[in-house]
């Protein structure tokens, strides 16, 4: 499996390790929380990553993606 796609399912298996969210599945983050981010710098490494991919969805009307592999990896 190659490495976007470990991120893309990992993003809605894994949950926020800190913060206001700490707990929730990356993928369920609020689109507000995720523009936040955005301005103030993601994390670094493999979070950061996956949280901008989250965004990047979000923010671009793609919804339908996480739905997706929700269904076929949660």
């Amino acid at each position: 499996m190659e490495a976007h796609q470990e991120i893309l399912i990992e993003i809605v298996r894994m949950r926020m390790p800190f913060g206001k969210y700490k707990g929730q599945i990356i993928a369920d983050l609020p689109i507000s929380y995720l523009e936040w981010f955005q301005k103030k710098g993601f994390p670094t490494g493999k979070l950061g990553m996956m949280l901008s991919t989250v965004f990047e969805i979000k923010s671009n009307g793609l919804d339908e993606i996480i739905r997706g592999l929700k269904q076929r990896y949660a």
